[in-house]
């Protein structure tokens, strides 16, 4: 069967049908923690969260890029000062290039900001748990490749990725690195995550923050 997208209305269906897919870990409940990566993954989360009914946490991810070209992630920081680089020869210039230009150091205040205003937990209160990592969707994989570097640093019981739909071949490297790979949707190639969704609006910090603290998945279009 050939699919073609939209394949979910919004990120909450999105979440539900993920959620459904990872009833097979309820053993883990009582010790599992459901981390939504900011901004996008959050609704995500929230909905596998109130499924599952397990505790919603966020991870804060930021990529860096050119500010005359925004829309090209040149790499990605998260917390304990992890950062991956777009692969190849040219990675190390692209690093330097970063932090002669400022773009690092800019993106790690917005870091910063974002892990306050969210309450990202320390990384004590991660230890020893099952931590399900959430997304909506992986296209080149920098952010969700530095959040798990960055998450591995609090040394959790195990790491399940849970993500909606991915690019076939950034799945299994990133597959390397957690002990449990759920992918709903297998795309080779996959050069935009919003085309597989009807609704994938971009969402402002009051609409996680709601998100959080209602605890209530994102509303059906």
């Amino acid at each position: 069967m050939i699919l073609h997208p939209p394949r979910w209305s919004n990120r909450h269906q999105a979440g539900l049908e993920l959620a459904e897919r990872l009833k097979i870990s309820a053993g883990r409940d009582h010790d599992s923690t459901v981390i939504g990566l900011p901004r996008g993954g959050v609704p995500v989360a929230v909905a596998i969260g109130r499924q599952l009914r397990l505790p919603v946490a966020t991870w804060s991810v930021r990529k860096v890029a050119d500010p005359l070209q925004p829309e090209l992630a040149i790499g990605a920081i998260s917390a304990g000062k992890v950062a991956v680089w777009r692969n190849g020869q040219a990675a190390v210039r692209r690093q330097e290039q970063a932090l002669s230009e400022g773009w690092l150091q800019l993106q790690e205040r917005e870091l910063e900001r974002r892990q306050k205003l969210f309450g990202d937990p320390s990384p004590n209160q991660l230890r020893n748990r099952h931590l399900i990592v959430v997304d909506d969707g992986i296209a080149t994989g920098m952010s969700v490749r530095a959040a798990l570097l960055s998450l591995r640093q609090a040394e959790p019981r195990s790491i399940t990725l849970a993500i909606p739909v991915a690019d076939r071949a950034v799945a299994n490297q990133l597959g390397e690195l957690v002990d449990q790979l759920e992918i709903l949707l297998l795309v080779e190639r996959l050069q935009s995550v919003g085309m597989w969704y009807g609704t994938f609006n971009q969402l402002e910090d009051r609409e996680v923050l709601n998100l959080l603290a209602a605890g209530t998945p994102e509303a059906p279009s």
